[in-house]
């Protein structure tokens, strides 16, 4: 199981990467977020805590 952020439904607020335990969660070029899936835990704290509902398990 592991967690991927829909950049069409991101909007970059950064909630996911505040919420993130391992610090595996950081913003690119274009101010959208993505999960390091060799850092991630999959705990889902990065889905709950974001207000656009962008974060999926996948």
């Amino acid at each position: 199981m592991a967690y991927v952020i829909d950049k069409e439904l991101c909007i970059g607020c950064g909630a996911c990467a505040d919420t993130c335990p391992v610090s595996a969660i950081s913003a690119d070029d274009e101010g959208k977020y993505a999960i390091d899936a060799d850092s991630c835990l999959s705990c889902g704290a990065c889905a709950g805590g974001c207000p656009a509902d962008a974060i999926s398990e996948e």
